[in-house]
């Protein structure tokens, strides 16, 4: 079974490209490697909870902003 990762791949993108960065100048900001932005962003791997908290700090927004919709009660299997 694989895991889904931590944050929203097309989410953290879109508030990257929203705020004028590329992936090196955000990775530079959050003080990650361009390539494991690019992996974030792909949804190869998962965000550690700090990562998340310094994107989320160098995007200007919350770190919920940038996680996955929990599934609805009614999307989750019995």
């Amino acid at each position: 079974m694989t895991s889904s990762p931590n944050q929203d791949p097309a989410r953290v993108r879109r508030r990257r490209v929203r705020a004028g960065l590329t992936q090196g100048g955000l990775a530079a900001q959050a003080d990650i490697s361009q390539s494991y932005m690019s992996m974030l962003e792909a949804g190869a791997c998962s965000a550690s909870p700090p990562v998340l908290a310094r994107l989320a700090a160098a995007l200007g927004c919350e770190i919920e902003e940038l996680m996955p919709d929990e599934p609805s009660a009614a999307k989750v299997p019995a």
